[in-house]
């Protein structure tokens, strides 16, 4: 029997050394050292292993033109906003990982998406509830008269469903995989899966870097789509190696406030799709519900004008959407004026609030400054820049804007507003949901009448003021 051969590894920057350090020699951070295999010993066995047929194919170079693709086939979830954010649909064969806080519903969505699957044979792999736990849930989430959960059955053709499995050794989870040959499968969770070929306890760095790979083997192999739900650390980051984003095709985070009812599904990273689709779901009592117009919910009804109060349009993905755009300027109690921003870039809050004050005059050095954006989102997008400008001000004269009035632009150092992409879009939506005004960039409007890009706005009934500077926004706004 072969001895087997451990090193120690580097969590930070991959350093390798034969032995454990307190700090790496590499990237100087300290205590980021762990254990890994690197030879198993003769005697173990991989979980899933390929015929040996397969096995002993060696695959030949062949040159792109001669290699031939066809179109592939996607399995459509009742889901739209799930499909949306997998890039239109689950792919055969893949694996995607599912992170989010504790008790944020990411068993929630996988169980109801895993009932609801019309004609499909899906298994549910729970390590961390009972049988008991999931048929309460289940019931929980009001299952209609078609859809039944059911237990494991001994003929595996019997009827389409979703069936329950608590186990977390990978051997009895294969076994039972080759007996029930489920169409989906779902790990709920990969931290508490543990392989007999690694000696270290569930969750650590070896067991969830060798239980995804005999996972993703599996997937490859039988074209079964895998999701895996990951826990995340402290920092918000996936728990276990890093490597582990890179071996799954999909990563989809799973945001929101518990103390909120309103879910995001943001997808992370999409071999199949694009990496920045949104869903938004609601979270009931009786489960997720979709948000399928999203700005609805994203802007609060108000009965007067208030100060500091904009709407910005933004886009997640291929989807637009209205948010609304919130600011508070105050005079500093303390020394040092406080700068938050919820929902936003505190240096970009910082970056705008230095043009304000270079280059329209306004003395915000020792004022407190707290921008939101509402709804409990996160949003990254540059065309909100003129709206939270506006907003700033807005509070700062304690002159309140216009309620039919959006914002759609990206300010620069200079104070110019420069050009956001897919200014249709926005334009529509905000035409859509009633409003009278919208300020877009002058850049958006190419000069050049032979411009095939060139933006026609006789097709719209919302008024589009078209600005260059941020001092033109002001004057328009407040004379």
């Amino acid at each position: 029997m072969a001895k087997t051969k451990i090193a120690y590894f580097c969590q930070s920057c991959g350093y390798e050394s034969p032995k454990w350090l307190g700090k790496c020699p590499s990237c100087q951070q300290w205590n980021t050292f762990v254990e890994e295999i690197l030879e198993k010993s003769s005697a173990s066995v991989p979980n899933w292993k390929s015929s040996p047929a397969s096995s002993q194919r060696a695959n030949k170079p062949v040159e792109v033109a001669d290699i031939t693709f066809k179109e592939e086939h996607r399995l459509l979830t009742p889901d739209k906003e799930f499909n949306r954010v997998l890039g239109g649909g689950i792919v055969a064969g893949s694996l995607v990982l599912i992170g989010g806080e504790p008790g944020i519903g990411k068993s929630t969505l996988m169980l109801q998406l895993a009932l609801n699957m019309p004609n499909v044979k899906v298994l549910y792999v729970s390590g961390e509830e009972s049988d008991h736990q999931i048929k309460m849930r289940a019931e929980r989430l009001a299952l209609d008269g078609s859809q039944k959960l059911k237990v494991k059955s001994q003929n595996p053709e019997e009827n389409k469903g979703c069936y329950i499995l608590t186990e977390t050794s990978t051997q009895n989870i294969f076994k039972q995989i080759e007996e029930l040959q489920p169409d989906i499968l779902v790990i709920d969770s990969i931290q508490t899966l543990h392989s007999s070929h690694v000696e270290s306890t569930p969750g650590s760095v070896s067991q969830v870097r060798e239980c995804t790979a005999e996972l993703l083997r599996f997937a490859k192999e039988t074209s079964t789509p895998v999701f895996l739900i990951g826990h995340i650390t402290k920092d918000g980051m996936i728990a276990g190696p890093k490597i582990l984003e890179h071996m799954v095709d999909t990563v989809l985070q799973f945001e929101g406030d518990r103390h909120h009812v309103y879910r995001i599904l943001r997808t992370i990273k999409n071999r199949f799709g694009s990496s920045s689709e949104l869903g938004i779901y609601e979270m009931l009592g009786e489960g997720l519900r979709e948000v399928s117009n999203p700005s609805e919910i994203l802007l609060s009804q108000r009965d007067e004008p208030l100060s500091g109060i904009t709407i910005s349009a933004t886009l997640e993905g291929m989807r637009p959407m209205l948010i609304e755009t919130q600011a508070l300027v105050s005079t500093s109690a303390y020394g040092t004026p406080q700068r938050t921003a919820t929902g936003f870039d505190t240096k970009r809050m910082s970056m705008l609030l230095a043009v304000l004050e270079k280059r329209c005059g306004f003395r915000l050095g020792a004022k407190d400054v707290f921008l939101n954006i509402t709804g409990g989102i996160r949003v990254e997008d540059p065309a909100i820049d003129l709206g939270l400008a506006a907003a700033i001000i807005s509070s700062h004269e304690d002159i309140p804007i216009p309620t039919k009035t959006c914002f759609a632009g990206e300010i620069g150092l200079s104070g110019e507003i420069r050009a956001v992409n897919r200014i249709e879009q926005r334009i529509a939506e905000a035409q859509k949901l009633g409003f009278e005004q919208i300020f877009i960039s002058k850049y958006n409007m190419p000069t050049a009448a032979k411009d095939k890009n060139r933006l026609d706005l006789s097709r719209y009934t919302i008024d589009v003021k078209v600005v260059g500077r941020i001092e033109e926004v002001f004057g328009l706004l407040f004379g």
